[in-house]
Parts: structure tokens; C-alpha cells; sequence
């Protein structure tokens, strides 16, 4: 495996969670930068050395509400 994606979505109690797609990977942060790290620990503790992904990628995914 090459890339792992997660879709990041702010959190309704406050800070962000992440999902990857196609792996039992979720994991949550009060800020990007935690959310950063704690996305790398768990693919780090999801994958068996040498099988790990050599790339993350993050997709925030974020609602606006507009007044009509």
C-alpha cells in the first residue's frame, strides 16, 4: 500500500475526528496539529512493520451554513 486516506470532520462537541477509508482506523484531536500526529501513531500501530502506507493523506471535509 502506497496512500491511506482519512476524511477529517470537526468533531460536534469541539476538536476533529478521522476515518480512514478502506481500514478499521479512527481516531480524534482537540487541534490539526494533534490530529496530525495521532493519525500517524495509529497507522503506525495499525500496520505491521514494513506494510505501513508511505503516505497519508488527510481530507477535511467542512459545512457552512449561509443565511438564505
Amino acid at each position: 500500500m502506497t496512500e491511506i486516506v482519512f476524511v477529517v470532520e470537526q468533531a460536534p462537541e469541539g476538536g476533529f475526528i478521522a476515518r480512514a477509508l478502506g481500514e478499521s482506523i479512527f481516531t480524534e484531536a482537540d487541534t490539526e496539529a494533534e490530529l496530525r500526529a495521532a493519525v500517524q501513531d495509529a497507522v503506525h500501530c495499525h500496520f505491521d512493520e514494513g506494510n505501513s502506507p508511505k503516505v497519508i493523506r488527510l481530507h477535511f471535509v467542512r459545512d457552512e451554513l449561509l443565511a438564505a
